[in-house]
């Protein structure tokens, strides 16, 4: 990253919808006369649709408040239960190192030296003594009291504010509180769009777009997105014994945002507006000496905070976890998306819902491939370290059973306790003994959600180092919490002597990668999603882009990011570099699908490929994306029937590419899509979007089903689109930067000698085949389904043999019933 004064300098992008002079934009909110309710000429708008998100995605007013009211309750149940737990309490009395003689009249002598609650809490006369002769006490209480009281009015003025905003949804947006969990934020946001034709939200722009409202809610994230795709962040660390290490915390993440975007000294000087003087190079120098004196400054202020913080994370993790510790030891071995892995697989312009709806999907796909991954002599540790536990335990209720007495033996119900939570620690190191190594199927299975892989993980599945690069997007819960804990004595050092060294880095950042949109404010230029600035010629943007090695998005960021914001937002336009990339990508899937699967052949495995990549959602577009990965590993066993010495070897590409088409081929006219793509065949009405998977499928549901069912659909089958999308650029890109790749599968298919078949070959129906199925086969009412022991054994690649008869009854199965596989 060097020689960054030769790039271009930071740039305006004009609106020809810009209806209002340059300066306007400090207005105050204007109502005019008679319109009380409306909401005219909104100053800050970033916050306004943020309110607006947040409210739609926390369940509204009463939600939000409650909500917060009990947070601030929560923080002072904390403040409080700890301290008279430090300083009320006769822990020797507690602990029966003190005797207790009870005398009084009518006392009885066998209760004398029975100790009670009460006898343990000091009187409030000598609480309060204690308190008040313990200065540091004092002073952690006046400082937990000063930010209660900061929290206090930030809780009123929020209420304020989303008092407001309820008033918006109810008179503007016309949408009741009851109703509002039946609407998405799809919905919500035409409803925005729509009100800005009637009433100038916005005075810089006659209209609103969704890439507008999006650029608004996601400025600052955007920024954080691109940096960590550029590597600019200090988060990968090398440590003596541990290597390379991701750590960032929610800790380390609020003062990078402090430090850049809303602190004192950031580069924004409001929320929507890079600071003039970091727009220019000659001072770049300059700048970057004062922002490396903001970090310095910051990174001291963190240590000189941090064992007040320390004590706080401390606290609220041991209440927070002992508990569910206690009852699911085997929580602490679950595994969670990282802080680093939501930014680092976060695309361009991706709201929080969508991500996490994403990632959601991704979870066991992941989860299974981390687990396929076991250590032999952990394994053996383990089972014996169960053995001897378990058999100790055993003793231990079995003499709690006959005698109740024995729970009164010192420290009994600790080591009982101790052994369950020993035996749960070890079951967790010991693997399924039906698991099935298959970790190159599971990768993709993997990428097929999350959308984003470095290219040597591929055919490097079953390696150690990739899965510890895994593990830094999917870490353990314990992982999580012990980060959080050392947070805040990692987080300064890591300002004062990383994130300081980045600073002329991060001003150059700044400058070439702002840009300024009218009506919207300085943005990220890679959240415009320009293909022409930041296209990488290796992700099917070749001769579309004039972007060098620096001005390119890593990992197909920007190329996948447009192809998920085209899908999200069908009623979007987009720009024409946008549209030529789109209909560049349309025509190559076209192109793939010539030599592809048919469609129908892929709908009919679907029920098998569920089974054998134990997908156990059921669903139709989860079936659907099934068929797609495992289509390869069938036709290499020949499970279809069919004589593969006339048929070319399929790729999970192919089939991806054939699946697309039959997407775009089957539509049919809407006169309800406002807006087009403008690259669907000329055969297509041209109100038809690209590729719409929910067309199908949603056309043939009748018009008494409810709009929340259809929304759902609509949702899922557009998140299997783009998961088909994400696997066939990837394996286009892979052939691509490897030319002399034939296949664009991962490795060898897995042999699967148990299943073959003695019927005939199955018809070939050719790329443009339609997606509707047979009447035979309902697919959008697809349920979920229970793994039974014949997907086992197909998982488990057994090596039973199958008669002929049963063969032939299970290929009628799958072509006339969408229920999993029975053999």
């Amino acid at each position: 990253m060097a020689n960054f004064e030769t790039y271009q300098e930071y740039q305006r992008i004009e609106d020809l919808e810009e209806d209002s002079p340059p300066g306007e934009e400090d207005l105050l909110v204007h109502v005019p006369e008679g319109l009380k309710d409306s909401w005219h000429h909104i100053k800050n708008l970033d916050n306004f649709f943020t309110r607006i998100y947040h409210f739609h995605q926390k369940n509204g007013f009463s939600c939000m408040m409650l909500s917060e009211f009990f947070e601030l309750i929560q923080f002072l149940f904390v403040v409080t239960f700890t301290t008279f737990l430090f300083n009320c309490v006769e822990y020797d009395i507690l602990f029966a190192n003190r005797a207790v003689n009870h005398t009084g009249p009518g006392q009885n002598p066998l209760d004398r030296n029975k100790v009670t609650l009460t006898d343990a809490i000091l009187p409030s006369q000598q609480c309060t003594q204690r308190i008040q002769e313990n200065s540091w006490i004092i002073f952690l209480l006046i400082m937990a009291a000063i930010f209660w009281i900061y929290r206090l009015i930030k809780v009123f003025c929020n209420v304020l504010s989303y008092w407001e905003i309820r008033q918006f949804y109810i008179k503007a947006l016309k949408i009741r509180m009851d109703e509002l969990c039946n609407f998405t934020w799809q919905e919500v946001q035409d409803r925005l769009i729509n009100l800005q034709r009637e009433q100038q939200m916005c005075i810089h722009k006659k209209e609103l777009t969704e890439l507008d409202i999006y650029h608004r809610i996601l400025r600052f994230k955007n920024y954080m997105v691109a940096m960590i795709n550029k590597s600019l962040l200090p988060v990968q660390l090398q440590l003596p014994l541990l290597g390379n290490v991701v750590f960032l915390t929610q800790g380390l993440k609020y003062n990078f945002e402090l430090i850049l975007f809303w602190g004192p000294g950031s580069l924004f000087q409001n929320k929507w507006n890079l600071h003039p003087k970091y727009k220019r190079s000659g001072n770049r120098l300059e700048l970057a000496q004062q922002l490396s004196r903001v970090i310095l400054l910051m990174g001291l202020a963190n240590l000189l905070l941090c064992p007040f913080i320390l004590v706080w994370q401390v606290l609220y993790a041991f209440f927070s976890y002992t508990e569910v510790i206690r009852r699911e030891p085997g929580s602490l071995g679950a595994r969670r998306w990282s802080l680093y892995g939501r930014l680092y697989l976060r695309h361009f312009n991706e709201l929080d819902h969508e991500l996490h709806g994403r990632l959601g999907r991704g979870y066991k796909p992941t989860s299974k491939y981390m687990n396929s991954f076991t250590s032999p002599l952990l394994t053996v540790l383990a089972k014996n370290v169960a053995f001897f536990s378990g058999s100790v335990l055993a003793v231990l209720i079995a003499l709690t059973v006959y005698d109740e007495d024995v729970l009164t033996v010192q420290h009994i119900l600790t080591a009982i306790t101790v052994l369950g939570v020993v035996i749960t620690i070890t079951r967790s190191f010991i693997p399924d003994e039906h698991m099935v190594w298959c970790p190159e199927q599971l990768l993709q299975c993997v990428l097929a959600h999350i959308h984003y892989m470095p290219d040597h993980w591929r055919g490097n599945a079953n390696k150690s180092e990739t899965r510890d690069e895994v593990a830094q997007l999917f870490q353990y819960k314990a992982v999580f919490i012990l980060e959080e804990l050392l947070s805040p004595i990692v987080t300064p050092f890591i300002l004062i002597f990383l994130l300081r060294n980045k600073s002329l880095e991060i001003v150059d950042f700044f400058r070439n990668f702002s840009v300024e949109v009218v009506g919207v404010g300085d943005i990220c230029s890679f959240a415009q999603m320009d293909i022409r600035r930041h296209g990488n010629p290796m992700w099917m943007s070749e001769g579309q882009t004039e972007a060098s090695v620096y001005q390119q998005a890593e990992n197909g960021k920007t190329e996948l990011s447009l192809m998920h914001f085209t899908i999200k937002n069908p009623h979007w336009q987009p720009p024409q570099e946008s549209s030529v990339f789109i209909s560049h990508l349309k025509e190559k899937v076209h192109q793939d699908a010539q030599g592809g699967p048919s469609t129908q052949l892929l709908l009919s495995e679907a029920p098998l490929c569920s089974s054998l990549l134990s997908n156990e959602s059921g669903s139709g577009p989860d079936n659907v994306l099934a068929s797609v990965l495992a289509h390869p590993i069938l036709t290499a066993s020949g499970l279809p029937g069919r004589d593969r010495r006339f048929l070319p070897p399929n790729t999970a590409a192919s089939a991806a590419a054939s699946v697309l088409a039959s997407l775009s081929t089957s539509q049919l006219p809407h006169a309800n899509r406002s807006r087009s793509h403008g690259l669907l065949p000329t055969s297509i009405h041209p109100e038809s979007t690209m590729y719409r998977s929910d067309r199908t499928i949603i056309d043939s549901m009748s018009n008494n089903d409810s709009r929340i069912r259809s929304n759902t659909l609509l949702s899922e089958f557009a998140s299997a689109e783009m998961s088909l999308h994400a696997i066939y650029m990837h394996e286009v890109h892979q052939q691509s930067s490897q030319p002399q790749r034939t296949s664009g599968q991962w490795q060898n298919p897995v042999p699967m000698r148990d299943l073959h078949t003695n019927t005939g070959s199955q018809a070939h129906s050719g790329p443009a085949t339609s997606l509707s199925m047979p009447t035979t086969l309902h697919l959008g009412g697809w349920t979920e389904e229970e793994e039974d022991e014949g997907e086992q054994e197909i998982n488990n690649g057994s090596t039973r043999k199958l008669g002929s008869t049963r063969n032939v009854r299970l290929l009628t199965d799958i072509a006339g019933s969408p229920s999993s596989v029975w053999i």
